[in-house]
């Protein structure tokens, strides 16, 4: 695949609409672009007033085994009676080929955004999450990878010691401040915890409500500990997410059982997604839409930020993990 396919450069509507002719979709409405920098997505209706989306990946990131089982994953929860939005069926296959690109079609599904702050949704959403794990346990995925050290905190220290793009002046000791968070990472990490498949980046932006939730986006989808796919959803002061954590993992339990050793990985996880999303910004940045989107990305006062929030997780990993109110 050569770099103008990795960067979406050979990808024109005609290619998108002769894809989907192939599979026997007219499209009839045009091509409206959803927001998604990782692949490239399209809302569209055909000319029987069916509104569908078509996901283009993006070449080299995905194997076409590891979105296959992400597409299994999906049509398993399904199966399962669980509220997410799989891929359709041509002829038996999930996954598509079109000019070396790999695309998938779904229906389009509404909903208004999951509020957060809102308690009641987030029961529903931690009962929910109880049931996809529930699922999830019933396998490991084969050739999806697993929440690690080496993908989130190994291999991005590299991205960033070879980066360009971080200022010459700025980059030992934003190198220094990265070291010092991995260590601190590596104290608290521990494998006390059975892994499952997830949905990976489970986080509010990625749940839709209709009169209950509905889960999108299984892109990131991999194996690892439970508490990967709660975490995300805690917000605002401490006292706010322990709150928020206990009415997620009371519901939750209603469906699987919670290993609380988990919560000690919740800041160490926040820890790697940090590091690990400031690489992806990186690796993409030839992307012509990286530059357009992420313009701050090469300029000076935002790697200055990026070591301030970097201490300040450091910071956060030497308090004591966030812990579910005693019974008594």
């Amino acid at each position: 695949m050569n770099d103008k396919a990795f960067t979406f450069q050979t990808l024109h509507p005609d290619t998108i609409m002769n894809a989907l002719f192939e599979q026997g979709i007219r499209v009839d409405s045009g091509l409206t672009a959803l927001n998604s920098y990782e692949n490239r997505v399209w809302q569209f209706q055909d000319e029987d007033r069916r509104r569908f989306v078509v996901k283009f990946y993006r070449p080299q990131r995905w194997s076409a085994e590891q979105i296959e089982e992400e597409h299994q994953f999906a049509l398993e929860l399904q199966h399962d009676d669980f509220p997410v939005a799989a891929p359709l069926q041509f002829n038996g296959q999930t996954l598509l080929r079109h000019q070396g690109f790999f695309y998938a079609v779904f229906p389009s599904v509404g909903g208004r955004q999951f509020e957060a702050d809102n308690l009641d949704q987030m029961e529903w959403v931690g009962r929910y999450l109880g049931r996809l794990h529930q699922t999830g346990r019933k396998q490991h995925f084969q050739y999806r990878p697993t929440i690690g050290l080496q993908e989130y905190l190994t291999e991005p220290r590299q991205v960033f010691e070879d980066s360009t793009l971080i200022p010459a002046r700025q980059k030992d000791a934003f190198l220094k401040t990265t070291d010092a968070l991995i260590a601190a990472v590596n104290g608290q990490w521990h494998n006390r915890f059975t892994t499952i498949r997830l949905h990976g980046d489970c986080h509010a932006g990625n749940i839709l409500w209709r009169d209950g939730p509905l889960f999108v986006d299984l892109d990131d989808a991999r194996n690892g500990p439970a508490i990967q796919d709660l975490w995300m959803l805690l917000n605002g002061e401490r006292s706010e997410q322990r709150m928020q954590l206990e009415t997620i993992i009371e519901a939750y339990e209603e469906f699987s059982e919670f290993n609380t050793d988990e919560l000690g990985l919740i800041e160490p996880l926040r820890a790697m997604r940090l590091i690990y999303y400031l690489a992806w910004l990186i690796r993409r940045w030839g992307d012509p839409a990286f530059p357009v989107n992420f313009p701050w990305l090469a300029e000076e006062d935002y790697w200055y930020r990026q070591k301030q929030i970097f201490t300040e997780q450091i910071r956060v990993l030497q308090e004591p993990p966030l812990q579910l109110t005693p019974m008594y």
